[in-house]
């Protein structure tokens, strides 16, 4: 089983600062987030040996994010959305997700889902929409399960894949990943912190309640296992305030002990 890290886990470094700790760490990919690009990013990134995992665009979602800066035209951030699919398919990710944003306009959000999933289709890149877990969904999305996530997709008619992220949907039936298993282009992992106290507020796994024996077999995932951690800095414990080195390490160490568990 292959483990890469998303970038928003050291969030403070550069791109070519993940890429060494990420080596150096044990990692087989990176999970590239483009707000972290830079010139030579692509040489850097073809030179480090790493697979790409799911990449993340600047411009996330279609509707606006509250905890985010970007366009308040759903029109312009899918037009955004697009051109990240383009810059980032040199790349070649595993695929790109995106999120729906929160808010009313279901119009809005199916004619985005269908540009996207063209620009996908035209690039070669992997689309995939990411539920988002229902706590703090008003901050991000309007579809909080892979059943919600899949009738969206079915409604819009698009060619879009699904992300599955434990911290959002490990409280969710396993039922669903039967159902959508083979819609799965991308599999997130961190660990629940009880009580969680930020929707930027995860932990590495086994230091939360999340029991992932269950959702891994489930899964049969057979890609990149993507370490993504938020931990908002402010807070007491933050991931974020660790040494990036020591916790890359820490993170891939913590993965295998977890991914060590599945039977083969």
């Amino acid at each position: 089983m292959r483990i890469s890290i998303s970038q928003i886990t050291t969030v403070a470094q550069s791109f070519a600062e993940d890429v060494d700790v990420y080596r150096a760490a044990g990692a087989d990919g990176i999970g590239i987030w483009e707000m972290k690009l830079d010139e030579d990013s692509l040489e850097r990134f073809r030179r480090s040996g790493l697979e790409a995992a799911t990449a993340v665009p600047a411009v996330p979602s279609i509707l606006p994010l509250p905890l985010m800066e970007g366009p308040a035209d759903p029109a312009a951030r899918v037009e955004a959305i697009c051109a990240s699919i383009r810059r980032l398919a040199p790349f070649e990710p595993s695929g790109m997700l995106f999120l729906t944003g929160p808010g009313e306009d279901r119009a809005a959000i199916l004619d985005g889902v269908r540009a996207i999933a063209d620009e996908g289709a035209r690039s070669g890149v992997r689309v995939a929409l990411e539920p988002i877990q229902r706590e703090f969904a008003h901050f991000w999305t309007v579809v909080s399960s892979l059943d919600e996530a899949a009738a969206l997709v079915d409604e819009s008619g698009a060619d879009v894949g699904l992300m599955y992220d434990t911290w959002h949907l490990w409280r969710e039936p396993l039922e669903q990943i039967e159902r959508h298993r083979e819609r799965i282009y991308g599999v997130h992992l961190a660990d629940w912190r009880e009580p969680t106290r930020h929707t930027n507020d995860r932990v590495l796994p086994e230091d939360g309640t999340i029991e992932f024996g269950p959702i891994l077999e489930a899964l049969r995932w057979d890609g990149l296992f993507d370490l993504e951690i938020f931990s908002e800095a402010e807070l007491d414990g933050s991931l974020w305030r660790e040494d990036p080195r020591e916790l890359a390490a820490r993170g891939v160490e913590r993965m295998r002990e977890v991914l060590s568990t599945v039977s083969a």
